[in-house]
């Protein structure tokens, strides 16, 4: 049934949710949030209590803050490391993924080719994905042997200077999440406004610009933080893939965690409570984006 027009020529609205409905989806989800909460908040408290001396596995309790300085060199190193294979990571999967999600909902055979890869590629573990490229793109790899290059020709992609590898696990896996989670959302808003832009004489491009990107920009802001959260604290694909030495942040956590030295504990957690204070700062940058979009207002 279509919806007729109101007074001064505006669609009505839909009722508001109940105060009373609103409660009740609350305490459906609230046993969930409680338990996630209580791990994730009691985990986070414990590291930071046991980073500041006040939980310490040998000797007394003091109140110091030498987990943090006694590594202050490697600290600083493996956040700038993090920093950048996170936001590489990031930026390349949003923009490969948005393409594919543009592709999907066109409802072409290539859309649908791109999204049976994506939903593929959701199910591998980063484990596995970090194993598969680590055999495509080493320099004794199946990329170079098939070119017919020495490992002296093939750039060190491997344990390189510059975590290339890395990068490129993380994009192949991530962009398939963006390209999913996106064309979800531009599946059921895309075409009408696609259609009456096309109609009011937008061209393609256009329509991408002010129909497409706008619609998708919440999806996407919401896919960049989730990925840029993981991939700052993932460790195992860097572990894998990267280079001995300087070390990421989850790399020289898990380092100082395993270490057989009991003291290293402290500083294993002070690497955890920087990590988690750096990946709440971006998850709060991406809420204050995501509450700027239009979409949100």
């Amino acid at each position: 049934m279509l919806e007729t027009p109101g007074p001064g020529g505006a669609l009505p609205t839909r009722p508001r949710a109940s105060a009373s409905g609103r409660l009740r989806a609350l305490l459906f989800v609230a046993p969930a949030v409680l338990i996630a909460g209580f791990v994730v908040i009691g985990g986070i408290g414990v590291a930071l209590v046991q980073s500041v001396g006040l939980m310490p596995l040998v000797g007394e309790a003091e109140f110091s803050l030498d987990a943090y300085t006694a590594n202050a060199d490697d600290l600083l190193t493996g956040l700038g490391l993090s920093l950048a294979i996170a936001t590489a990571s990031t930026v390349l999967s949003c923009v490969i993924g948005l393409t594919a999600a543009v592709i999907i909902t066109q409802g072409r055979i290539s859309g649908r080719v791109v999204a049976a890869l994506s939903a593929l590629t959701i199910p591998v573990p980063h484990l596995i994905g970090a194993a598969a490229i680590g055999l495509l793109v080493a320099d004794s790899g199946l990329i170079p042997r098939a070119l017919g290059l020495t490992p002296a020709q093939w750039p060190d992609l491997v344990g390189g200077p510059w975590w290339v590898a890395v990068v490129l696990e993380y994009t192949w896996k991530e962009s398939a999440f963006v390209a999913l989670v996106v064309a979800g959302v531009l599946a059921t808003r895309v075409a009408q406004y696609d259609e009456t832009a096309a109609l009011l004489g937008a061209s393609r491009a256009r329509r991408l610009r002010h129909v497409v990107i706008p619609l998708a920009r919440p999806a996407v802001i919401v896919s960049a933080v989730i990925i840029f959260v993981y991939t700052f604290g993932s460790y195992e694909v860097a572990w894998l893939l990267g280079r001995p030495y300087p070390e990421p942040l989850p790399v020289l956590a898990f380092r100082l965690f395993t270490s057989i030295s009991l003291t290293s504990r402290p500083e294993a957690a002070a690497v955890a409570v920087v990590t988690t204070a750096v990946a709440l700062i971006v998850v709060a940058i991406g809420m204050a984006a995501l509450k700027r979009t239009p979409l949100w207002r």
